[in-house]
Parts: C-alpha cells; sequence; structure tokens
C-alpha cells in the first residue's frame, strides 16, 4: 500500500511543480458561493457572496492542491513502469482512491471535508486488473469500508467467514469472475469537532466551534453531528440526513433532479417517506455484519 499525504495539507508541491497551473481557479459551477439556505445553521453562517480574500484563498488552495498531485502521478507511474518489467503489471490489482472528499468554495465554505454534501463524501476510485474491462464507469454505490473484503474476495477468501459491514465489489467490476449484487443505499455519518473555548481570531462566535479560517467562516462545531441514508439505484438518487443539533434538524435531497443538493425538500416529501428512511437510518447505524447487508 502507498499513502502519500499530497493532496492533503499543507499542499507543499515538489520544487519543479510550484510553479504550474499558475492560472488555475476552483471550478465556479454547481452550488460555488450559494447561500446555505434551508441547510443546517453551520451553512447558513458564511458571508455570501464569499469576499475576495476568502476566494483568493480557496484558489490559492485549489491550485496548490493540483500541484501536489503530481508528485502522485510521478509515483503510480514508477510503480506501474515497475510492474510492467518485472512482467506482473497484468497479474495486479491497482487500487487508485482517497480517503474523503473536499470543497472549494461550495455553499460559502472556503475549503474542507466535513459536509454530508456530494462534495464531501464522493472519492475517486479507479480499479486496473484481470477481469475488468477497460474504460467503463459504474453507478453502483461502493464504500471505503468495501475495500478490505474485496481485497480478500480477490485473493481467494471466503467472505462468509470474516465479519465486515463491507461487501466485495468484484462482482460489479468483473462479473466473469464473480456473481453479486450491488449495494441500493449506504450510511453516510460523522461526529462533529469543536473548541471548548473561543477562537482568539473570532471571538464573537463563542466556544464550541473550529476550522474558522478564512474570515471566520466556521467549518466545523461539536453539533456538526449527522447521520444519513445515501439511496443510489435504478429507481432513486436521493439523501436523508439528520443532525443530533438543538434543532434536529433534518436535509433531503433528489439528486437525480437536484444534483448540486441547492434545495432541501423535507418539507415536500410525504411523511411516510420520511418515517421509513428514519427507521432504515436507524437499522444502518446499528447493524453489524451480515445484518448490514440485509436491511430493507
Amino acid at each position: 500500500m502507498l499513502a502519500p499525504p499530497a493532496p492533503h495539507s499543507p499542499w507543499t508541491a515538489a520544487p519543479q511543480y510550484q510553479k504550474v497551473f499558475n492560472d488555475v481557479k476552483a471550478p465556479r459551477d454547481g452550488s460555488f458561493d450559494k447561500p446555505g439556505k434551508d441547510k443546517h445553521w453551520l451553512l447558513r453562517q458564511p458571508v455570501n457572496p464569499m469576499p475576495s480574500s476568502s476566494v483568493s484563498f480557496l484558489d490559492n488552495a485549489y491550485r496548490q492542491r493540483w500541484q501536489t498531485l503530481l508528485s502522485v502521478d510521478d509515483m503510480v507511474e514508477l510503480l506501474v513502469n515497475k510492474l510492467t518489467s518485472i512482467k506482473e503489471l497484468d497479474n495486479t490489482y491497482i487500487i487508485y482512491t482517497s480517503d474523503n472528499g473536499y470543497h472549494t468554495g461550495q455553499f460559502s465554505l472556503p475549503i474542507d471535508k466535513r459536509q454530508l454534501y456530494e462534495f464531501d463524501i464522493r472519492i475517486p476510485l479507479m480499479v486496473r486488473g484481470p477481469g475488468i474491462k477497460p474504460n467503463q464507469t459504474l453507478k453502483a454505490p461502493v464504500l471505503n469500508i468495501d475495500l478490505a473484503p474485496t481485497i480478500l474476495d480477490i485473493s481467494g477468501v471466503d467472505l462468509s467467514t470474516v465479519n465486515v459491514d463491507g461487501q466485495s465489489f468484484l462482482a460489479q467490476m468483473a462479473p466473469s469472475l464473480r456473481n453479486g449484487t450491488e449495494r441500493p443505499f449506504f450510511l453516510v455519518e460523522y461526529t462533529g469537532e469543536g473548541h471548548a473555548t473561543t477562537d482568539p481570531a473570532c471571538p464573537k462566535l463563542g466556544p464550541g466551534l473550529s476550522q474558522c479560517f478564512p474570515d471566520c467562516v466556521c467549518e466545523d462545531a461539536f453539533n456538526n453531528t449527522y447521520a444519513c441514508v445515501r439511496t443510489l439505484n435504478k429507481e432513486h438518487d436521493m439523501q436523508y440526513c439528520e443532525f443530533a443539533d438543538s434543532e434536529s434538524f433534518v436535509e433531503v435531497y433528489n439528486l437525480a433532479s437536484d444534483p448540486y443538493q441547492l434545495e432541501n425538500i423535507v418539507k415536500k416529501v410525504d411523511p411516510a417517506v420520511l418515517q421509513a428512511m428514519n427507521q432504515r437510518l436507524i437499522k444502518l447505524q446499528s447493524c453489524e455484519g451480515d445484518s448490514c447487508r440485509n436491511i430493507k
């Protein structure tokens, strides 16, 4: 396993890459600099539109992250060339992924990774290896907890003997090798982090917050604590989230019609559907092993 810190902060690029992408800026599409109306309180606190200092900060972070990734490209190239030279490339599965998403200006939040929205929970996943057809994109949901059972499956381990919450996705990417079913929905959850004392740079905001930069826009707090059911199958592309805060806030999105999650439709959804999602969420949060794969 190779686990470079890039593109994590402090975004220190290799010397030969520190002047590239000088004209690159963060994308301005989707939810970039949109107000976080109808969302939980942390999304309602940023200034909108963002001040120019915040925009400059996030553009610079975006640019530096790209610069550091060029060294990751170099590392991947060295690995592939080595596997080729020892004639093991066609006998090797290469899995390329990350640990979290990232936002740069979405809903006027300058930079971070702690929100429930697609820009923070989606991560890249590319795999090549025996039995996998090239240049195909699969829409079946895959989670980071699926990596271990997939590697065990590739290795020939009987997964019924392993007690894990995740499931192998070998059947999705190499159906000629395995039979299997796709996961129709999954759990997203996060426990907020904050500071018991007030940030000296932002005294008016009070305690309990963290990551309040730049311009005193806070990216996290103790009660930025949530759990979601993300449904993604042929019939539905939705997300249902509950917050453990004083408002017991709920957010619901239909990503089929609203891919950037601009409108919280919780007040428009049939209460029976909300109740069903609540019960599914409770089961997902308490399940273990095989029981996680048998929830309806």
